[in-house]
């Protein structure tokens, strides 16, 4: 239970973090993107200090092997640049700009009742289940190949 009080807390700092610099507001985003026009710099600002204090938590999560509340500390291991990273960036990207939403501004604007979010997450959901889709239907494909070979 203590698990969940505190991913709530952080949930509702990290909400609120996002209304508070403006970032549940698709045309501060779209500001942002819009360089040859009204271009708005204070998302980068916002960038920045996400970067910051990104670099700095991360630096000390590298030297633990538990988390705050004594669970294990899983980091991401691979580094590596491929070919789904590289889609993955692009429609990211992509939907980005188009909507003015990322993930968790979207959730946030949902939960404030803007009916764009609500599009924008319904699509979100259907990529990411598309993309589990896909990732199953190549992992059995594999493991069928990989025991074709071993007999």
């Amino acid at each position: 239970m203590q698990h969940r009080i505190s991913e709530f807390l952080v949930g509702l700092l990290f909400g609120m973090g996002l209304i508070l610099s403006g970032m549940t507001d698709p045309g501060k985003v779209i500001g942002f993107l819009d360089l040859f026009g009204t271009w708005d710099p204070s998302l980068a600002l916002v960038m920045g200090g996400a970067i910051g204090v990104g670099f700095f938590a991360f630096a000390f999560a590298k030297k633990r092997t538990v988390n705050f509340l004594g669970g294990a500390l899983h980091l991401p291991k691979s580094n590596q640049i491929d070919k789904p990273l590289v889609i993955g960036a692009a429609l990211f990207g992509a939907g980005w700009g188009l909507a003015g939403f990322c993930p968790g501004p979207a959730l946030v604007s949902l939960a404030a009742g803007q009916p764009k979010a609500a599009i924008f997450v319904i699509f979100m959901l259907a990529g990411m289940a598309i993309f589990e889709i896909k990732q199953r239907r190549l992992s059995a494909h594999s493991l069928k190949m990989a025991a074709n070979h071993s007999t």
